[in-house]
């Protein structure tokens, strides 16, 4: 039985983010070209269509089947892939909530089951970076001129290889046992 990883505080966070920066830029270009890497239950692709970004040029991705169908239920593009392999597009702005968890996390014992049933969408391997790694390999492959990539990690996550790109802090959030960060990316 798979489930769809329903909003937390990241998804939030990242979303107040995600729409400021939006909103900086879609003036200058109305037709901007919106990925979300890891749809779930489609809370940033709502994000992106508020802050004006047309419909028909947000496209959702998820390598969890339930997300797809329910994002497509809402009436956005969305469809089945790990990262990039079925993308051939490339976007001017990329966001992606990844697994950044790592293994070993100590999470409130009350969420066992819903970490368990979940764990593809909150843990990123051992030290947290694993997906976000083969994340930051391919989507430079992506990524339209002057583009960006809005990112998000925790300060639980360890070994991110930031590559080639051009990294800025845009924000963070202190939380009971973590602190989140949403990184811009450029190349």
């Amino acid at each position: 039985m798979s489930l769809i990883y329903e909003p937390e505080e990241d998804s939030y966070f990242l979303s107040e983010v995600t729409f400021q920066e939006i909103s900086k830029i879609i003036k200058s270009n109305l037709d901007l070209k919106f990925l979300e890497m890891g749809c779930g239950s489609g809370v940033n692709l709502n994000t992106a269509l508020k802050a004006g970004i047309k419909k028909q040029n947000i496209l959702g991705i998820d390598i969890n089947e339930d997300s797809v169908k329910y994002c497509r239920k809402l009436g956005f593009k969305c469809f089945y892939s790990d990262l990039f392999k079925n993308v051939k597009e490339k976007f001017d702005i990329i966001i992606f909530n990844p697994p950044y968890l790592p293994d070993d996390n100590p999470y409130n014992p009350e969420y066992k089951e819903k970490f368990d049933d979940l764990k593809i969408a909150l843990v990123g391997g051992k030290n947290g970076s694993s997906v976000i790694n083969k994340f930051l390999e391919q989507a430079k492959n992506h990524l339209n001129k002057n583009g960006k990539i809005l990112i998000l990690t925790s300060s639980l996550t360890k070994g991110i290889k930031w590559l080639d790109y051009k990294k800025k802090k845009i924000a963070s959030k202190k939380l009971f046992f973590e602190e989140l960060y949403v990184w811009e990316l450029r190349i």
